[in-house]
């Protein structure tokens, strides 16, 4: 069902404040760009032009890690041409950013225990989620190796309990992040705890969360992901179908009515292998 359109999107330039390398491929870079930063909500994304890469007209999305002291700071993964060219920026350079953009996480409800699942670099998107929450909770983190396990002590260092799996087992269970997940909400659930679920990563891991939340009687606020154009809802690029109030479906845009929608909502045979 559509929520309401965010409005705040600023088109500013950015100095590259540090830029460095993570581990496994991934990357994070630092901008100082106060008035984006300052305008952040939880699950919102930025839109990045990348240095040396003008012949290509369409900017990058990327979610946004932390918006802190006039600072954004976006973890990402070097996956193509674009990513790769925006490995070698270099600190001082300036790069032009629009955003905030898209509809972010609500707020964890009051009485409930708020529960977060990130894969591989989704965790980055629920970090402020975490940070902004009145109430501590507990984060799954999963990848396919520990390489992949992100933002770990960003979480511990919140208050938040943090569980950790790998599927070649290198770090914490092995075996999908759901799993863990399942055991958790196993001796929880027969205690009657409520449940909110926050979720960000591949589309299976976000039906999975989805389908938790809905056998709990929760709420399940999921990111999704689509390979975007314009970023503001103009190109229509990168819809999805979500079922509406009349209880039919209408094709909403991720990148404006989205990314986040509860998991009800979305009609998953247009996920494109998320069966």
């Amino acid at each position: 069902m559509k929520r309401n359109e965010t409005s705040n999107a600023l088109l500013r330039d950015a100095e590259i404040s540090q830029h460095c390398e993570l581990k496994g491929g991934y990357r994070e870079i630092i901008l100082k760009c106060p008035d984006v930063a300052s305008a952040v909500a939880p699950g919102q994304f930025a839109h990045l032009r990348v240095p040396h890469l003008e012949h290509r007209i369409l900017r990058r999305p990327f979610s946004i890690f932390k918006a802190e002291d006039g600072y954004l700071v976006i973890i990402y993964k070097c996956v193509g041409v674009g990513t790769e060219m925006l490995a070698k920026a270099e600190v001082g350079e300036k790069l032009s950013v629009l955003g905030p953009l898209g509809n972010g996480f609500p707020y964890p409800a009051s009485g409930v225990t708020p529960v977060l699942v990130g894969g591989g670099y989704g965790a980055a998107a629920l970090y402020m989620t975490a940070k902004r929450s009145n109430a501590h909770g507990i984060v799954f983190l999963g990848g396919r190796t520990q390489e992949d396990l992100l933002c770990v002590e960003d979480f511990k260092l919140l208050g938040w309990d943090v569980a950790v799996a790998t599927e070649d087992g290198s770090l914490g269970k092995q075996g999908l992040i759901t799993e863990l997940l399942d055991a958790w909400l196993a001796k929880r659930s027969m205690a009657g705890n409520a449940f909110e679920f926050f979720a960000c990563g591949p589309h299976g891991m976000l039906k999975a969360v989805g389908e938790r939340a809905v056998s709990t009687g929760s709420k399940g606020w999921l990111s999704m992901d689509r390979p975007m154009g314009c970023g503001v809802g103009a190109c229509l690029a990168c819809v999805q179908k979500i079922r509406q109030e009349s209880g039919q479906w209408e094709y909403e845009r991720i990148c404006k009515d989205g990314p986040v929608f509860e998991c009800r909502d979305i009609c998953w045979d247009d996920c494109g292998g998320a069966e």
